[in-house]
């Protein structure tokens, strides 16, 4: 692993601490620190001024200056809207300051209001969310430009696991990146990343997968998220829970990485619970909170010294860090006295010296940006050009196009299992259809059992498919990487060409078996129609999906309006005998429209349908005209019933749209 880090002289790759790691004098140690010294994944160093340094740089890359980020917060308080209106506060007048080459730690029990406050200081809050108080980033209060301007590191890692580690990074390069970036500037950053955080070995791995294929561990999922955030490399970085799942010494190899990151110039804030004492000494400032309040802030090595000024002393054999979980969490059972406590605690470090201190350095960061000139502000300004909208939608094709191509779930089964239908089917059909009066209800079969199977497995089969994305989607659309239109638009795309083979494929097999009407233009209008039906179909079940956000909620719905088109397809029962108040729904029915379309298809200008053997007084149905009128369907509407089919296609993919844009925006 190849890192840029302040370590202390004696290091050789780890944070060396001496045996006493777990008392409270090791606690408390200073951290001296040089930032002379380069790490290779080997273990070898190099000083910067040595001839070998230059030749790596040459090699993998300089890294790119960031540019210094102070964020500063005062007054925060954060509400949450609750179901019945009410507002609950989850954060209560918290104030503090972060500045460019600090490591901070948001640290308190659970539920203490950690990720609340570092997704109000990130500005990614969840809808719903209310915050009041100031925020500001170089003196710019805190907007949309945070996606851009920060990294955020989120506790559960959220990938495309079909992906290989390379293939991730460079699809989030092309959408995080500025759009002026050169290819060989972004192949250059991915592999500077892959060296630094030790997964260059690892870079063709899949992410994540059930093939038996070798996978990423936990570890390395952490540090593909970690190289996810830097590929920009911004000066302000967010790390919710950054060594959760990981062993001791995984999670002390991720925490280097980001002291490293904090040596170089960041701003790193991170949200920790109860660490070791060698993971603490790592940190620069320590902010504890508890009940949504400040009960402590400021550099990690005073806070001992604060706590036992109140008559709380860490025994020697404690870990300090679980102490003051200890002192500031709820005892079961003893909630009320611990609350007054807590309260205490809170009370007495709002009027300490520490407190007043951070409020004069607070208030100067504010009284600074209040008095600060326009040319200032616009040269604080990212010039950041965002990639175009067609790159966006490319690289998502791409992406959800390899997802498509190594799921055998989405296509491979599915053509298989196609085709076994249709011969299944097919045969059934073997010389049934004549032009006999018995062969009129047999070519009326062939033709539902091609609308029928091209309608409801590919319907039901999407389903699954967005409530399954949308925990990445809406981390995606939050940090700025694309719009839900964007996504919509690659996500239809990338399963088009399994939408063209399957319908065609399956209508070729049962028209050929059945022996329909042996005429070109009515087979290539018959496949036609037939990928028109699974289009129509794939683009009903999104708009479902998107609407309702769960596969057995959607079911639920989907079943009866399933039903209700059928009923209305012309074959069960005739158009004009429909109740007037149920009929309308036959304008909806693609159903409808393709039945009738393929049978004009089938039935126009035959003439010779015998009426051999027919019981007396039974009608005859010579014409083709004739069994249309039968069905109530009209010789002149087939190109009305295509018209209608693209209408439904392009009505339903953008109800999905607006649900889904609803739905991430409600989210």
């Amino acid at each position: 692993m190849m890192v840029w880090a302040n370590m202390s002289d004696s290091e050789t790759g780890s944070v060396r601490k001496d045996s006493t790691a777990s008392t409270n004098s090791d606690y408390s140690e200073n951290k001296e620190l040089s930032s002379n010294i380069l790490y290779v994944d080997s273990g070898l160093t190099w000083p910067k001024g040595d001839p070998v340094h230059g030749e790596l740089e040459e090699v993998l890359g300089s890294t790119p200056s960031s540019r210094p980020c102070s964020l500063v917060w005062r007054d925060v308080t954060v509400h949450i809207k609750l179901k019945d209106g009410k507002l609950k506060r989850l954060v209560n007048s918290v104030s503090g300051i972060a500045k460019p080459g600090t490591l901070v730690a948001l640290m308190g029990p659970s539920g203490a209001g950690k990720t609340t406050l570092m997704s109000a200081l990130a500005h990614r809050n969840p809808a719903g969310t209310i915050v009041d108080g100031d925020i500001a980033m170089n003196g710019t209060k805190v907007g949309e430009f945070m996606h851009r301007e920060s990294g955020y590191m989120h506790q559960d890692d959220l990938f495309v696991d079909n992906l290989t580690v390379i293939e991730h990074l460079s699809v989030m390069a092309r959408l995080r990146m500025d759009r002026r970036t050169t290819s060989v500037a972004r192949k250059r950053r991915i592999n500077q990343l892959l060296r630094q955080l030790s997964l260059y070995g690892t870079r063709h791995t899949r992410i994540g997968g059930l093939d038996g294929t070798k996978t990423l561990s936990g570890g390395e999922r952490k540090r593909l998220s970690f190289a996810t955030e830097l590929l920009t490399n911004p000066g302000l970085l967010f790390c919710d829970e950054p060594t959760t799942g990981l062993d001791s010494s995984s999670a002390q190899k991720l925490m280097m990485l980001l002291r490293a990151n904090a040596v170089q110039g960041k701003t790193v804030i991170c949200t920790i619970h109860q660490p070791s004492s060698e993971l603490m000494a790592m940190f620069d400032k320590l902010v504890l909170l508890a009940e949504g309040r400040v009960a402590y802030a400021g550099d990690s090595n005073g806070a001992l010294e604060f706590f036992e000024s109140l008559g709380y002393h860490c025994p020697v054999t404690y870990n300090p860090t679980d102490y003051f979980m200890k002192v500031l969490a709820l005892t079961p059972g003893s909630e009320m006295a611990s609350r007054h406590a807590i309260k205490s605690v809170c009370d007495r470090f709002a009027v300490s010296d520490a407190a007043k201190e951070l409020d004069m350095e607070i208030h100067l960061e504010f009284h600074l940006m209040d008095h600060e000139d326009e040319e200032s502000r616009r040269l604080k300004k990212n010039d950041y050009k965002s990639p175009f909208f067609f790159t966006k939608l490319i690289w998502l094709i791409y992406r959800y196009l390899l997802i498509v191509v190594r799921d055998p779930r989405i296509q491979t089964i599915r053509i298989f299992q196609k085709l076994a239908i249709a011969t299944t089917a097919g045969l059934c059909f073997i010389g049934s259809i004549r032009m006999t009066q018995a062969g009129i209800q047999d070519v009326q079969g062939a033709i539902f059992v091609i609308v029928a199977e091209n309608t409801f497995i590919p319907m039901y089969s999407v389903l699954h498919m967005f409530p399954e994305e949308f925990p990445m989607l809406h981390r995606e659309l939050s940090a700025g990487l694309y719009t839900t239109p964007v996504y919509y638009i690659a996500r239809m795309i990338a399963l088009l060409p399994g939408l063209l083979v399957e319908p065609t494929l399956f209508t070729l097999v049962v028209y050929w078996l059945a022996n329909l009407k042996a005429t070109l233009y009515s087979l290539s209008l018959t496949v036609f129609v037939a990928i028109l039906v699974l289009n129509v179909a794939v683009a009903c079940g999104s708009f479902f999906s998107c609407a309702f956000g769960s596969m057995p909620v959607a079911i639920a719905y989907l079943v009866p309006f399933d039903y209700s088109l059928m009923i209305t397809s012309g074959l069960f029962i005739k158009l004009s005998s429909i109740p007037k108040y149920i009929s309308w729904i036959r304008h909806v029915s693609w159903l409808m429209y393709s039945t009738e379309a393929i049978s004009i298809l089938q039935w126009k200008g035959v003439q010779n349908i015998s009426c051999t053997m027919l019981d007396e007084g039974a009608p005859c149905i010579s014409t083709g005209e004739e069994v249309l009128e039968v069905y109530d369907f009209d010789m002149g509407h087939l190109w009305t019933d295509i018209t209608a089919l693209f209408i439904l296609y392009f009505s339903f993919h953008l109800l999905a749209l607006i649900a889904l844009k609803y739905r991430t925006r409600r989210k």
